[in-house]
């Protein structure tokens, strides 16, 4: 199997290396295209209107200035050359990537450009908490992840689906267990623009975040509701995004 390793942290996050001994528990073919500088955020970006440097740093290791989404379609359509990969893997993340957490993410988009490819894929994020922001407990991801790709390797993966598995932020024998889950929803009341002054005291704007004065409950059977529990969250996400149920109220209303 031959296994394309993708990120959004950059290509020198410590996590590209943590997903990359993952990959190395299934599969000796294992290849690394990431983005040359920190993406995250960046969703599914496409580039477009600038050219993309690809630089080698060794062998099957590549950094591409571009997005997630830039480093999927090289690695699959270029780098690898006529024998492209069988699976897509990106992350391991620092920090989680939960409920609307999804729609920013540039780790979830590289994995949503290998399933529009047609291609196996799934996005690992490890979650950190106050006390390990630094440090986060890669060892959590790497123990769990294996055992998790290749169960759902061998049951199969619908054709238009990702797996996002997110591992919550402690030690791998505090670990409560593996839930799969459904996207969970957040109060987003936390988002805050900051105003600053330039040397000049021209304003500037930073999207930032501040910590909410109480914590919602999550949802049962939500990706929030299962770390929040100290269990490994593994959530199907499927690209179509068609609302059926709003769909057949739209049809009766325009018949």
């Amino acid at each position: 199997m031959r296994i394309l390793c993708t990120n959004d942290d950059g290509i020198h996050a410590p996590g590209l290396e943590i997903i990359e001994q993952i990959a190395k528990e299934l599969s000796d073919d294992v290849w690394v295209v990431a983005p040359e500088h920190d993406q995250s955020g960046v969703s599914h970006s496409l580039t477009l209107n600038d050219p993309l440097r690809l630089r080698e740093l060794g062998p099957r290791h590549f950094a591409v200035k571009g997005t997630p989404t830039d480093c999927v379609i090289m690695g699959s359509r270029h780098i690898l050359g006529d024998k492209g990969p069988d699976l897509v893997l990106s992350g391991v993340n620092r920090g989680r990537n939960l409920a609307e957490d999804v729609v920013y993410s540039g780790t979830i988009a590289g994995a949503l450009e290998g399933t529009m490819l047609g291609l196996p894929s799934f996005a690992l994020s490890q979650e950190f908490s106050l006390e390990t922001g630094d440090r986060p407990v890669w060892e959590t991801a790497l123990t769990f992840a294996p055992q998790i790709l290749r169960k759902v390797i061998d049951i199969g993966i619908p054709k238009n689906t990702v797996v996002n598995v997110n591992f919550p932020a402690c030690a791998p024998e505090e670990v409560a267990g593996v839930l799969v889950t459904r996207m969970g929803k957040r109060n987003l009341g936390f988002l805050k623009i900051h105003e600053r002054r330039d040397g000049r005291g021209n304003p500037y704007f930073w999207i930032g975040f501040e910590k909410a004065d109480a914590v919602d409950t999550p949802a049962s059977g939500t990706d929030l509701a299962a770390i929040a529990a100290q269990c490994v969250s593994v959530t199907p996400l499927r690209l179509d995004r068609t609302d059926d149920a709003f769909g057949e109220i739209l049809k009766a209303r325009f018949k």
